[in-house]
């Protein structure tokens, strides 16, 4: 995990930080003209500057030189001059221009108030002087933005003086330059700022981008989001100088909706899980909602006992399979393992309570698993990627003539072969996988040398004559996978989707061990989970015990259920009441539907129409991969959904995620942006069912 702490240090002509980030900005602000408008228009374009390039990051922060006051030529000069802006080093350095332009016959000058007409070679500033003295400093990144009228007239200039920078450094360093005009176009001094207050919202909320920093690219069409169609080619922003790794973020722009994401590490401290950590944490707490701070997980003692003794240093290979039916709570039992097994967790303070709540012999040993994936909607080569990632190893470039899945494999044989420590890892929602059975055969199946028992210990004498080495470490898989419960009619045959994935593991580990999270014992655990989640969670101490025992043998043994109707019961004045209600029973006996039901109907109290929810979270499911990020798709496909536009489809996802519909769904990351989906595949396989109606008022009233 990048470090979040750091101090820049810099100070004017102190020695330099090589890490250092600089802020410069050149504002002409009063031309001694009485246009206040102006004046206040520069001084919103540098309060969103200074908002922006100030937003937290994974790393340390931006040190803003404050804007000089510029009246002449010369205060321009002993600026450049005093911060020593052309020998300026660091990691990135970030130059705002903005101020009246005025375009020569070739050359754009920077107009300042002492300025005089027709003398602009000695006593304007040419743009180009700024701009190269950044560019040509040392700092390895360099982003410039110029906001003056004809601004466009920079390129034609530019375009020759970039050519006199060394070629190392326009090789190996990244530099921009953005203007926020044509070369023939003048700017109105409020445009820019709002609309770089607009990218800035959208990027703190609706893009959902993941990493610390942004692509050039990035700014650029969030800016011209804000921008008419009519508009767009007039006033977007324009990139007179495309730096060096175009597709990747740049240190020179934060981005403002950055989440420190918390990541799951192996017994090294490595990063070692897919997806991120929060994931983990969010299934094994058994919370509704991702910022409640409560740890809900409860009872499973006997299954958690099996799984640790599993993970002790006592077994160095086998498999264990977690199996159950849908909803019954796989995920949580290996997530617990997964967080608590965690150096990264368990200093925690919600990890030290759940800690004081368990038996030391359900708790699995530090840093005992080292790595967690989910196969969750992964292709055979996606997973064998993960798995590698979460060995620790970099994965090798394929050839187009190579099988991918393969080629990873090998090498996983190979990493494995190479390991002088035992190796645990944890493979949940393999049902749901893409390609399941080639997931099994191809990618699985290679790996049970290192699983099987070995008859004996067998010493292995070294070439060289030496002592004689210990035999090879083992591989240890904790697989989660759904399957049907055993029926007690064994003449009644299971359906194959349901008894697929489990039969077929078994049959590649013929060793495998089974634990099952949907025996009948696990009605109380369904109970002591909704007698936390509504006593903890809620505050109902009197009425929590009696709602629990009545919920628990409806929904059991579905811990989905339990977490949506534990929700519904926590935020009630008297859960028990609710819970005996003879028509709260009928919709509970409708399990996620009828839960559904009753919240899409109680979520119009929050401002946001039942028919909009649902297409939102139809939306939702229908997405692949992770997910669907918010961004310009997921208004998209509701609007597909619901079959008409509203004005603000932003808003309504955002009072999405406020309201109680808020725990119907999961959250993850891919190709850098946060995406969301239904909390289960089970919510997600009912909404995706055209025949369902979900607006049925009268019956979740």
């Amino acid at each position: 995990m990048r470090n979040t702490a750091g101090e820049l240090g810099r100070n004017q002509g102190a020695e330099r930080n090589d890490s250092a980030r600089t802020l410069l900005t050149l504002a002409v602000r009063d031309y001694g003209d009485g246009d206040e408008g102006f004046t206040a228009g520069i001084d919103e374009q540098l309060d969103v500057v200074a908002e922006w390039w100030s937003s937290p990051v994974a790393a340390a922060g931006f040190h803003q030189i404050p804007a000089p006051t510029l009246t002449g030529r010369a205060h321009v000069e002993d600026f450049l001059r005093t911060h020593r802006v052309r020998e300026m080093t660091g990691e990135a350095l970030v130059l705002f221009i903005t101020g009246h332009g005025v375009a020569g016959s070739r050359t754009h000058f920077l107009e300042l108030p002492d300025s005089e007409r027709g003398r602009h070679l000695n006593t304007s500033v040419r743009t180009t002087d700024l701009i190269t003295a950044a560019l040509d400093s040392h700092a390895e990144n360099v982003l410039v933005i110029v906001n003056t009228c004809y601004a466009g007239k920079i390129s034609g200039e530019i375009d020759d003086l970039i050519e006199d920078i060394r070629a190392e450094r326009r090789n190996s360093c990244q530099l921009d330059v953005l203007v926020t005009c044509g070369h023939d176009r003048p700017v109105q001094v409020r445009r820019f700022s709002t609309l770089l207050r607009g990218a800035f919202e959208r990027l703190r909320t609706t893009a959902g981008i993941t990493t610390p920093h942004l692509r050039v690219i990035d700014l650029m069409s969030e800016f011209e989001r804000g921008l008419s169609p009519a508009d767009r080619k007039k006033h977007r922003l324009h990139r007179v100088v495309d730096g060096s790794g175009v597709l990747a973020p740049t240190p020179c722009i934060p981005n403002p909706g950055y989440r420190r994401v918390r990541e799951a590490t192996g017994a090294d401290g490595r990063h070692r899980s897919t997806p991120a950590g929060d994931y983990w944490l969010d299934r094994a707490t058994g919370r509704t909602q991702d910022q409640d701070p409560g740890w809900y997980f409860r009872g499973r003692e006997d299954l958690n006992r099996s799984i640790a003794a599993f993970l002790s240093p006592a077994r160095a290979r086998g498999v264990l399979l977690v199996t159950g039916s849908a909803g019954s709570g796989k995920s949580a039992v290996l997530a617990r393992a997964v967080v608590l097994s965690d150096p990264a967790f368990r200093d925690d303070p919600l990890c030290k309570t759940a800690l004081d709540l368990s038996a030391s012999d359900t708790v699995p040993a530090t840093g005992s698993i080292t790595g967690a994936v989910l196969a969750r909607h992964r292709g055979a080569a996606q997973l064998a990627h993960d798995i590698l990632v979460a060995l620790g190893e970099t994965p090798r470039r394929v050839r187009s003539t190579e099988d991918p899945v393969v080629e990873a494999v090998q090498q996983i044989l190979a990493a494995l072969r190479d390991r002088e420590e035992a190796v645990t890892l944890v493979i949940d929602g393999l049902d749901e996988a893409d390609e399941r059975q080639r997931i099994i055969e191809d990618v699985l199946a290679p790996l049970n040398e290192f699983c099987a028992p070995r008859l004996e210990q067998v010493p292995v004498p070294r070439p060289d004559g030496g002592p004689f080495a210990a035999p090879e470490p083992g591989l240890r898989l904790l697989i989660g996978v759904r399957s049907s419960r055993p029926l007690s009619e064994p003449s009644v045959e299971l359906a194959e989707e349901e008894q697929g994935p489990n039969e077929a593991l078994k049959a590649v580990f013929p060793t495998a061990e089974e634990q099952r999270t949907d025996d009948e014992a696990s009605e109380k655990d369904i109970a002591e989970y909704l007698h936390a989640l509504i006593c903890e969670g809620g505050g109902h101490r009197e009425s929590a015990e009696e709602a629990a025992g009545l919920v628990a043998p409806v929904v059991w043994p579905s811990f989905i259920d339990a977490r949506i109707a534990g929700e519904q019961l926590r935020s009630a004045e008297d859960p028990a009441a609710v819970a005996r209600q003879p028509e709260w029973q009928r919709m509970l006996n409708n399990g996620t539907e009828g839960l559904l039901k009753r919240d899409l109907v109680l979520v119009e109290a929050d401002g946001l129409p039942s028919e909009v929810a649902l297409a939102l979270l139809r939306a939702s499911a229908f997405a692949g991969g992770a997910g669907i990020p918010w961004s310009t798709i997921w208004p998209q496909m509701a609007r597909v959904m619901l079959g008409e536009t509203l004005p603000d489809w932003d808003e309504m996802i955002t009072k999405l995620l406020k309201s109680r519909l808020n725990g119907y769904l999961a959250h993850d990351h891919e190709d850098d942006r946060r995406v969301y989906r239904p909390a289960h595949e089970t919510l997600a396989e009912a909404l995706r069912d055209a025949g369902t109606d979900w607006l049925d008022r009268g019956g979740a009233a």
